[in-house]
């Protein structure tokens, strides 16, 4: 077919290593806040999964309920998803890889979901080690109920309609370390360069990821007072490795050596101060990384980056034995026990002697 002369071929959307644009791995329009800080994560991890080259029917999208939870209806649309009971997504999460081993999960939550109703799954689900990125999307309130103080709620962070948060906040970050998690990260909605790569490592990673993500709520929690509105996770950041912040309207970087400190002007009027800690941090040091969140949390700033990592940690799946065929692809005849081996089993128990 020619081509008119006054016009010019438009080029072709770039694919990735499995054929796929960058459109293929978004999804439905977001119905979240305008300048939400999790519609940038989406947006990070489209651009993640997309530079990775996932396929996303071989992706299960797993959630939970709040704001947050509404995040895997805005990317991967030809992924499987799963949006479960307040607080019960890891519950979900173990059983979708028993089922199917070969499905890589990506379970999204908030610091709701996860701090409060949340908690005993989150912290047996680090205790089994299994393979799911884990991300919460952190803003200190409950956004879907009127923006009541959630437990990452800071000490002395006063809400919208002026009340103090008077309790110490739980620290996801290092209850994940002090659990034995392989894999734990935190980082900032409106820092793309940081983040993107911090998730292509975790969905990397054989086990479970935990990505603490700080993601200000611009309805409830981003007035003065507050410890996680724009301005004063802008302020107080410190990054382990790199940083860039991204506003609602207008992109900003800032490209600077580790160690050095730079304010950079917003869009707005209001200045950040940026600081990289040094290159030399050691991600495989669990003791240092406790320390240095305890630190952070002492002077009252974020720490950002790759704070802890340890790949050597068996999965779930190597632990409780399972077969290398997903189970989900398994016939009748092999995963249904034959009535002699029930009969067995049961005779073993009547006569107290362990089954076989």
């Amino acid at each position: 077919m020619s081509t008119p002369a006054n016009k010019t071929p438009s080029a072709a959307p770039a694919a990735n290593r499995v054929g796929l644009t960058l459109a293929d791995y978004k999804g439905a329009r977001s119905t979240l806040c305008p300048g939400c800080g999790h519609d940038a994560i989406t947006n990070s991890i489209i651009n993640a999964a997309f530079e990775l080259g996932l396929e996303p029917h071989r992706l299960a999208k797993l959630s939970g309920i709040g704001c947050s939870s509404k995040t895997p209806a805005y990317f991967m649309r030809r992924s499987f998803a799963f949006n479960a009971v307040h607080g019960r997504m890891p519950s979900i999460a173990t059983g979708v890889h028993i089922a199917n081993r070969d499905l890589q999960l990506l379970g999204i939550s908030g610091d709701g979901d996860t701090a409060s109703i949340g908690i005993g799954q989150f912290t047996h689900l680090i205790r089994r080690n299994v393979p799911v990125v884990y991300l919460i999307e952190n803003n200190g309130v409950y956004g879907l109920t009127k923006g009541q103080f959630s437990a990452t709620a800071d000490f002395g962070t006063k809400a919208k309609v002026g009340r103090t948060n008077e309790l110490m906040p739980i620290d996801l970050c290092a209850l994940a370390i002090e659990l034995g998690c392989g894999f734990v990260a935190r980082s900032f909605s409106g820092d793309p360069k940081q983040l993107r790569p911090l998730l292509k490592a975790a969905l990397a990673h054989r086990g479970t990821s935990v990505v603490d993500i700080l993601s200000p709520c611009v309805t409830f929690n981003n007035h003065e007072g507050s410890t996680k509105s724009y301005d004063h996770v802008k302020e107080h950041d410190a990054p382990l490795h790199d940083v860039t912040f991204i506003p609602p309207h207008e992109p900003i970087t800032a490209d600077y050596e580790p160690g050095e400190v730079r304010q950079v002007t917003l869009f707005d009027g209001s200045r950040v101060t940026l600081k990289k800690l040094e290159a030399d941090y050691d991600p495989h040091d669990g003791m240092a990384a406790m320390v240095t969140l305890r630190r952070a949390r002492e002077a009252g700033t974020f720490v950002t980056g790759l704070l802890y990592v340890n790949a050597q940690k068996p999965a779930f799946d190597r632990e409780v034995g399972m077969v290398e065929a997903p189970l989900a692809s398994l016939p009748l005849d092999r995963v249904r026990p034959p009535r002699r081996v029930l009969e067995e089993i049961m005779e073993a128990h009547r006569s107290g002697a362990a089954p076989r």
